[in-house]
């Protein structure tokens, strides 16, 4: 699991049906998180908005994480962060 920080969102007009009504933010790793890829785009399913501390699945736990098992997604916004003790 990886704790970032949301920065940004995409709007993607034209995607994959399975995704149709998910709504994709742009999420900037912790320093001590950093994937090598850099910033994440992931799906939200828990309302997330820009400047909020969030919890990201990636991989199958990502698909299970929002109930969309056959849909082509890697990263997914899980969590809000409320108290981050240690970050």
């Amino acid at each position: 699991m990886i704790v970032g920080k949301v920065v940004g969102s995409v709007i993607a007009t034209r995607k994959n049906e399975n995704l149709v009504g998910s709504k994709f933010l742009i999420v900037e790793p912790l320093d001590s998180m950093k994937s090598e890829k850099g910033r994440i785009v992931a799906v939200d399913h828990v309302g997330a908005g820009i400047g909020e501390m969030v919890l990201i699945a990636c991989g199958s736990a990502a698909r299970i994480g929002c109930g969309l098992e056959h849909s082509p997604i890697d990263a997914a916004i899980v969590g809000i962060v409320d108290n981050g003790i240690g970050l």
